[in-house]
């Protein structure tokens, strides 16, 4: 049975792997991101053929520009019907707030769910060296809370941060805070270029909402026997 709390992320760069990957694993999986990769690569019918088939969607373009152009496009993604959409909490209070109030009013509008706005703060890729490099002057833990705090405040429903620093995320924004967590590599996995990581057990004890897990799903020789091992993993927390 299919649980809301795994987002598969459709790490394939056309349409028609993208079918593919969504009718091999059926009803085991109910809620799918989009990412930069296939949304560029194949457009807005990856979000219908998702919709038709009534699978939750999680958009993740990253948004960051200045507050008005922000919301402009959360305004136009809010009219695809898509669940999840991210920003990143780099672009401010302001920016954050833009997209939220989009949201919410474009919803309004057109009479239906309005779609959780989620701030990414530090990508799990970085590890304290890579974070140095580009200056980053606090610990890389104390700089998302920071970020999740400011949006938390600015409007936002949630955060995207790595399972390192999501029981810390909870203890400072609360309960009804998502923390949408990718980084999560399961135990038969391998870690990839993704630093700041954990199993789906432990991300979940430590306080995440969703788990977004791609290549240990869309890179398996039996994707469907991976997210049934993945759920059992989850059962576990």
């Amino acid at each position: 049975m299919a649980d809301d709390r795994l987002i598969v992320a459709l790490d394939v760069d056309s349409f028609e792997k993208m079918k593919n990957l969504v009718e091999r694993l059926g009803e085991s999986v109910s809620f799918y991101k989009i990412g930069m990769e296939l949304y560029y690569g194949a457009g807005r019918k990856t979000v219908r053929y998702l919709r038709e088939h009534r699978k939750k969607i999680f958009l993740d373009l990253k948004l960051h520009d200045i507050p008005n152009t922000v919301g402009h496009s959360v305004s136009s993604v809010t009219r695809l019907g898509v669940n999840l959409i991210t920003v990143h909490a780099t672009g401010g209070r302001s920016m954050i707030t833009a997209a939220s109030k989009a949201a919410r009013q474009t919803a309004e509008e057109l009479g239906v769910e309005r779609p959780k706005i989620l701030a990414v703060t530090v990508l799990t890729s970085f590890d304290d060296q890579g974070w140095a490099e580009i200056g980053g002057h606090l610990p890389i833990q104390e700089h998302v809370l920071r970020l999740a705090e400011i949006s938390r405040d600015a409007g936002a429903d949630g955060v995207i941060a790595s399972p390192r620093e999501a029981a810390a995320i909870r203890r400072v924004c609360g309960s009804d805070f998502a923390i949408v967590t990718p980084g999560i590599r399961p135990v038969f996995s391998h870690t990839d270029d993704q630093r700041r990581v954990a199993t789906p057990a432990q991300a979940l004890r430590d306080g995440a909402s969703q788990l977004v897990i791609g290549r240990p799903i869309t890179q398996a020789e039996n994707p469907a026997e991976a997210v049934s091992l993945i759920l059992n993993e989850m059962r576990e927390e």
